[in-house]
């Protein structure tokens, strides 16, 4: 059976990232955003309901995210859906998690030109840069020095 796991997903930080590191010097970034829904109710009337998802970026990717965003600014994050399972050591019961591991984000807002348009292409070679699909981030508008820029 065929399957596809792809989450795209636009909204404001709801805490500052948490940066951990592993013993690889792997870069864990850990974030949480809020996506909002509007929708009309029974009586017609408007109303907006939040979501609450917790994001994972991995690698320089991570690295650049906590470095660009602070809790409140908006974040446009690609990914997939993934599945934690344990048992609680206290309790013995079975728990589990679903969240969203980011293989790339973009700057919105008024950091940021929008969605799309943050995108820069690489054309041949790495250059040294993380890319995604043949994609690198670009730095923000306002970036102080181009030798902060994630690519």
């Amino acid at each position: 059976m065929a399957s596809y796991n792809k989450v795209i997903l636009m909204g404001n930080l709801t805490r500052k990232p948490e940066m951990r590191f592993t013993q690889g010097g792997m870069a864990i970034c850990k974030v949480g955003l809020a996506v909002n829904r509007r929708f009309k109710d029974a009586q017609g009337e408007w109303k907006e309901e939040a979501t609450f998802v917790d994001v994972t970026l991995f690698g320089k990717r991570g690295e650049a995210f906590a470095k660009y965003h602070d809790k409140g600014k908006t974040a446009f994050i690609e990914g997939s859906l993934r599945l934690d399972t344990w048992e609680d050591k206290q309790s013995g019961e079975k728990k589990s998690k679903l969240y969203v591991v980011a293989d790339d984000w973009q700057f919105v807002g008024a950091g940021g030109a929008g969605p799309g348009r943050d995108m820069v292409r690489e054309e041949g070679g790495d250059g040294g840069a993380e890319t995604s699909g043949g994609y690198a981030q670009a730095a923000p508008s306002g970036a102080d020095d181009v030798d902060d820029a994630p690519f």
